[in-house]
């Protein structure tokens, strides 16, 4: 009951403190026989690392992952391949300053979960938040860059959608340009007004939220079960897992509500592979918790950083009335580099959902997942 795995088949434990020596993972139920490298997994740490930018953290980490266990060279081929064994990944965390946090010991900082910690397990680390630092989710885009092995074939990307009140114009929309911004923004016009916005966020010592899309595109049909192992529902709880993260959106997600049956009904046509073809996609590519074959659309949203210069209101753990104002180097906007690590999340679920429905189902890798007359 301890709360720090997630995923059924494809099992992902996290491990380590935001001021420890190190943070790590261990991945487990990955199938034998893939090739994998550190080199395959550092890509997507470089994209969530923080220091980037002037609108991210300035802690220095260069999240460099050691892969521990799990993988072994081929005699014949000489390649590095997974064992069908747990996989271990380690990355050393180089850049802490805990004594930042020193005036903070035993108060209570309004918006982290330095409160409900407390009052659940009678003690804290206060270092950065301790297990409750958004340094945890390193190592979650480090198990999602083996989930993508696992689920070869399925393109999973990410892209930030809104700041604060400001959203993107979808009509703009260009994944191109997702790597050419400092936000993972489609959309160029949206990308040079967010810098002004989140500019002037940064400079008043405040900070804003955030909404992230995550689309997987290439999952064939019949992932997901029915009732309580919903491929939806997977998502929601593992986006929900995120730090910070307040709301789930699956297709349409809230604006559903507002659409008529007519609109919303995603029609069918005949499609040339035996697999319909749909004229619309509300659903976000789930259907009863199974997917469709549709692309799958995910959103969430993504509070303001709870750490900011401003003085606020609390208590001690003592009970003291305090003010209390939070140093350290902090993201003034923590959902810009929330993209990769819902990508990765996105991934995790996928592989395990793929690798639960060949195990019920015997079906490989096929389109469709039963033979038709």
């Amino acid at each position: 009951m301890s709360h720090n795995t997630f995923g059924h088949l494809f099992r992902v434990t996290t491990f380590g403190e935001s001021h420890g020596p190190l943070i790590g993972c261990v991945v487990d139920g990955c199938p034998p026989l893939i090739e994998l490298a550190e080199a395959d997994l550092q890509g997507y740490l470089d994209k969530r690392r923080p220091g980037q930018s002037r609108f991210t953290t300035q802690r220095q980490e260069p999240d460099q992952v050691r892969i521990a266990s799990g993988v072994m060279s081929e005699e014949a081929s000489g390649r590095q391949v997974t064992t069908g064994t747990p996989i271990a990944l380690i990355i050393d965390n180089v850049d802490q300053r805990s004594k930042d946090y020193g005036e903070i010991r035993q108060q209570y900082r309004p918006g982290h979960a330095d409160f409900t910690y407390d009052a659940k397990y009678g003690i804290r680390d206060y270092r950065g938040g301790g297990r409750s630092s958004a340094r945890e989710t390193a190592m979650r885009v480090a198990a999602g860059g083996i989930a993508r092995k696992v689920i070869a074939g399925v393109t999973v990307r990410g892209a930030l959608v809104q700041i604060g009140p400001h959203g993107i114009d979808r009509n703009n929309w260009d994944w191109n340009e997702v790597d050419n911004n400092p936000f993972f923004c489609p959309d160029a016009k949206a990308a040079a007004l967010w810098e002004t916005y989140l500019d002037g966020v940064r400079k008043a010592g405040s900070s804003c939220g955030a909404v992230i899309e995550i689309v997987a595109e290439g999952v064939p049909p019949g992932w997901g079960a029915p009732i309580y192992g919903k491929l939806d529902a997977e998502i929601a709880s593992a986006f929900m897992s995120i730090n910070a993260v307040k709301g789930v959106e699956i297709g349409d997600g809230m604006a559903a509500a507002a659409l008529s049956g007519e609109e919303n009904a995603d029609e069918m046509r005949a499609g040339n592979t035996g697999v319909p073809h749909f004229l619309s996609n509300h659903a976000g590519g789930i259907l009863g918790g199974v997917s469709t074959g549709q692309p799958v659309v995910a959103r969430f949203a993504v509070k303001p950083t709870s750490s900011i210069l401003t003085s606020r209101r609390s208590v001690d753990r003592f009970g003291a009335e305090v003010e209390i104002r939070t140093k350290g180097r902090h993201d003034p906007c923590v959902g810009i580099r929330a993209v990769p690590v819902g990508e990765a999340m996105m991934a995790v679920v996928l592989a395990d959902a793929f690798l639960r429905h060949r195990a019920q189902t015997g079906a490989p890798d096929a389109r469709w997942p039963f033979p038709r007359s």
